[in-house]
């Protein structure tokens, strides 16, 4: 009996919380609905914005602005045969280099070289090839205001030109700039309209647009014309020849929330 009751005493007696302790632990408690509040918050913001993504229509627009062609764009150079490559070559240079002192007296627009070819003319007689001599060309592009061009293919013609590839016609690069931007106004207003058009017709409200991308505004290439259809056309007209007006194309694509 004795013994049950002195391990009885032994045993640890547990202290009586303070009233310090009590106020921790019910702080602690207050404390825990709010963090619990902010986790469940965290939790739902990606889910709300994950369905905002998910009510986004997204349109493409075109525009498409046309602009009066003032310039005209010349293919031409000098093609010549010999019996060796070095005759051809010297013949080619000596006459390509009259040709671009008369374009650069003449003061077109940006004058460069598109092509220097060299290459052996053969004749095929009883299945044999036969090596004829060289065929060699220099070939330059330039850019002359169109009132001057059928001129200035004559006088090249004459200075040693033997080829006349063909001519195109275009705006200046300022006209093009301008035009750019009128076509990507005209993009972004057309794809603006499809989204009304699409939201209405499903009784939906745009909000917002969440993201603008610019697909470019582009200048197609010029249609190149025969010099031989050219020349007539300008020895027809009384004023300068135009050619059609040219285009400049744009495109954007509009992501818009509803």
């Amino acid at each position: 009996m004795f013994s049950n009751a002195a391990r009885k005493l032994s045993q640890p007696v547990s202290p009586v919380p303070s009233s310090s302790a009590t106020r921790s632990r019910s702080r602690q408690w207050a404390v825990l609905p709010i963090l619990l509040g902010i986790m469940v918050c965290g939790l739902t913001q990606p889910a709300i914005a994950a369905e905002k993504l998910m009510r986004t229509l997204t349109v493409t627009g075109r525009g498409t602005e046309r602009i009066p062609t003032t310039l005209t764009q010349v293919r031409l150079g000098v093609e010549a045969q010999g019996k060796t490559a070095n005759e051809v070559q010297a013949e080619v240079a000596r006459r390509a280099n009259a040709v671009v002192d008369l374009l650069k007296a003449r003061n077109v627009e940006k004058l460069e070289t598109t092509g220097i070819n060299l290459s052996p003319n053969y004749d095929y007689r009883d299945g044999k090839q036969i090596l004829m001599g060289y065929v060699a060309s220099n070939m330059v592009s330039f850019r002359i205001p169109t009132a001057k061009a059928g001129t200035i293919m004559d006088d090249a013609v004459k200075a040693g030109a033997s080829r006349i590839d063909g001519v195109s016609f275009i705006a200046t690069d300022a006209a093009i700039a301008d035009a750019q931007k009128l076509a990507l106004r005209k993009a972004t207003q057309d794809a603006q309209t499809q989204a009304n058009a699409v939201l209405s017709s499903l009784n939906l409200t745009p909000k917002e647009i969440v993201s603008i991308q610019v697909n470019g505004a582009m200048t197609p290439p010029p249609r190149m014309y025969a010099a031989d259809s050219f020349k007539l056309r300008a020895e027809a007209a009384s004023s300068p020849v135009i050619d059609n007006e040219q285009p400049v194309e744009a495109s954007v694509t509009l992501e818009i929330s509803y």
